[in-house]
């Protein structure tokens, strides 16, 4: 699964499912996920200590709906399962519509949609509706129904190893928590997946785990899971609206200057892109940036999270999420990633002196032309800051050259015994 079309295939069948941060909508979007790639699921009990957090009663929703006196459904979790407000308690009870309008929540700004609304950790219920809706509601009294549980269960988590040629490892972590809605997240999810395909057929140099997992609680268990792993983690990126038609934004590590940066940097200047610095609020690059881990990890979206008007609305439809888009960003971290696992250090073998490169063949007979040009000043840039302190990122940074010419002049001139990594 590496198209745009095959990725928009895998949204449209993953937005039905009623996810939060557990329960069995987790499950069944792991298990779809598990049909595309080999997936190690975890469950973790409720009542587990994870860091500063306690993993939570587990969430499952079968129905719930907003009656009239006539019992016809003015609000079906049927219709929309982002009506219900997620974690609500259960409830069934007949109250007024003033008492009712408490519980609703509505965009007044945006009449015509249905807002995105949790409760993770204060018990309560609650509705969404279109304001239109609401306008039309008459007086009187209304059956309130929510047909859910809250009690003992996991948190579930899965993960996918493409194993690489040494044991440290790239994070590709995407969250799995939102019920109904494309971008936010599951076009990260689908392009996450794709990637997985392209580097299982690439035997990559770093060993590349990729993590499914709810927001923030999803992140911060595994954190407190796997504090052995940590040390091998030196780099990752975390996924999510990776679909709309926006263009890219990448945001930094806390580190600000870690590679991963520095790679998203180099590789989107030819492109229409924006930089932002860290800040604590977001995905969950802030949980793997935290002081204590300060791991190098960035985030990539399109247009990032609050920026476009279907974030967190029923308008963030499969429709909205665009197979271009998907692509695109796929792409994009393609070609991230090969910079990252190809930048090395070398120490120049021959350093006193320029080498000589024509009688090496190193010289393209073509002089003249401009990709020729290009190549050889790589080659007199790679021979001059091989020092084995300068990587080949250092370098093409520092020449103001595509990495890849840098790459390949590296390749050639340790083929010719001038080099060595």
């Amino acid at each position: 699964m590496r198209t745009g079309p095959e990725m928009h295939a895998l949204v449209e069948r993953l937005y039905p499912f009623c996810r939060s941060i557990t329960g069995d909508g987790v499950r069944q979007t792991l298990a779809v996920i598990g049909e595309h790639l080999p997936l190690d699921r975890y469950e973790v009990p409720s009542g587990t200590e994870v860091l500063d957090w306690t993993v939570p009663p587990e969430w499952n929703i079968r129905d719930a709906f907003v009656a009239d006196s006539s019992g016809r459904r003015v609000i079906d979790f049927r219709k929309s399962n982002l009506h219900v407000v997620g974690y609500s308690v259960p409830v069934d009870r007949v109250v007024s519509l003033t008492e009712l309008r408490t519980h609703l929540h509505t965009l007044p700004e945006q009449p015509s949609l249905i807002p995105y609304r949790t409760s993770y950790y204060s018990p309560t219920w609650g509705f969404c509706l279109a304001q239109d809706v609401l306008d039309t509601l008459p007086d009187g009294d209304y059956h309130v129904k929510i047909d859910s549980t809250l009690a003992d269960g996991h948190l579930t988590y899965g993960e996918h190893v493409v194993p690489g040629e040494v044991s440290d490892e790239v994070l590709v972590s995407c969250h799995l928590c939102h019920p109904s809605l494309a971008n936010d997240n599951l076009a990260g999810i689908a392009v996450a997946v794709a990637l997985a395909h392209a580097l299982a057929g690439e035997k990559p140099y770093y060993t590349y785990r990729f993590l499914f997992m709810p927001g923030t609680i999803g992140a911060i268990t595994w954190l407190a899971r796997n504090s052995e792993r940590i040390e091998q983690v030196k780099h990752g990126v975390v996924l999510a609206c990776a679909g709309d038609r926006g263009s890219l934004t990448y945001k930094r590590s806390r580190r600000g200057d870690a590679d991963i940066d520095r790679v998203f940097a180099h590789i989107l200047k030819d492109k229409p892109h924006e930089i932002r610095e860290f800040s604590p609020y977001g995905y969950d690059e802030r949980q793997f940036c935290s002081p204590g881990f300060n791991l190098g990890v960035g985030s990539l979206t399109r247009t990032p999270y609050a920026g476009y008007p279907e974030y967190h609305t029923s308008a963030d439809n499969p429709s909205f999420v665009d197979p271009d888009s998907m692509a695109d960003t796929l792409d994009t971290l393609r070609t991230a990633l090969s910079v990252l696992d190809r930048n090395r250090r070398y120490v120049n073998l021959s350093p006193y002196g320029e080498p000589q490169l024509g009688k090496r063949g190193l010289y393209d007979s073509l002089g003249g032309r401009s990709d020729a040009k290009q190549a050889q000043l790589a080659m007199l840039w790679v021979l001059s800051l091989s020092d084995g302190d300068h990587s080949l990122l250092d370098i093409a940074e520092r020449a103001d050259l595509p990495f890849g010419a840098v790459a390949a002049a590296a390749d050639a001139l340790q083929a010719a015994g001038l080099l060595k990594e």
